[in-house]
């Protein structure tokens, strides 16, 4: 598994590099070759191994919270390699966010297939494939697992989460490396998912089927998601904008 994991985001990885403008801390403009994106990458298994020590996989209770972990070792080690690269912070973070979103948007299209296929009602889509991924990979087992009350009101589905493990680790990874742009990383990429991600799985061409109040990441003591079976806006453009940018503040 973690053969498989590594080299898909390794071409992952080398398809957003290939592909994009890099920025430097002074706004200068960079684009990489070949033996730079190579460099990168060797960077990146050194960094992968230093955070692994500091993740205590082996002390997490399921397979499904190791898996998630080991995906935010990938993430806060790509924003350490790149930015130790000379590629501005600002940058970073946006260039792990998109692979980021890359990886989860695809696992979410396929974990979803099978309630899309099944229902055309989107409320029916979210709750089904939600507690789907609360078998795996969100199994609530508690802490140092995830920890969530879920519960429904009406036709949305409720998952407050009072423990997350790869937040965990990216507060402990933070702090031990005494560089908190690597939780600030994490909060820009894995803490604004749930928003399109919601509606990918609803898939009624709507938008606004997820909200989130409080964040972990935030220092809240608990990420209060709702999966809302009636989106609100057709357009291209979400209405989240301001419930994402809270969950920034």
């Amino acid at each position: 598994m973690r053969w498989c994991l590594r080299r898909e985001l390794r071409r992952t990885c080398r398809w957003h590099l290939a592909n994009r403008t890099l920025y430097d801390e002074d706004g200068g403009t960079m684009r990489w070759l070949r033996q730079d994106r190579d460099r990168f990458l060797e960077t990146l298994d050194r960094v992968v191994e230093e955070m692994r020590e500091i993740a205590g996989l082996h002390a997490l209770p399921n397979s499904g919270s190791r898996l998630m972990v080991e995906l935010a070792v990938y993430t806060l080690a790509a924003d350490a390699a790149l930015r130790r690269h000379g590629v501005g912070t600002d940058c970073a973070h946006s260039v792990v966010a998109d692979i980021g979103w890359d990886l989860y948007s695809r696992m979410l299209r396929l974990s979803s297939l099978p309630a899309r296929v099944v229902s055309r009602n989107p409320g029916r889509r979210l709750r089904w494939t939600i507690r789907t991924l609360l078998v795996f990979p969100f199994r609530p087992v508690g802490a140092p697992g995830y920890e969530t009350r879920v519960f429904r009101e009406g036709d949305d589905l409720q998952t407050h989460f009072t423990h997350c493990p790869p937040q965990s680790f990216a507060r402990k990874v933070a702090t031990r490396r005494a560089d908190p742009e690597l939780l600030e990383a994490f909060r820009q990429s894995w803490c604004l998912y749930d928003w399109p991600g919601a509606d990918i799985i609803a898939g009624d061409g709507r938008r606004g089927h997820y909200r989130r109040p409080r964040t972990l990441s935030a220092g809240d003591p608990v990420c209060d998601m709702c999966w809302r079976a009636r989106g609100a806006r057709p357009s291209a453009r979400s209405g989240d904008t301001h419930d994402q940018a809270e969950a920034l503040k």
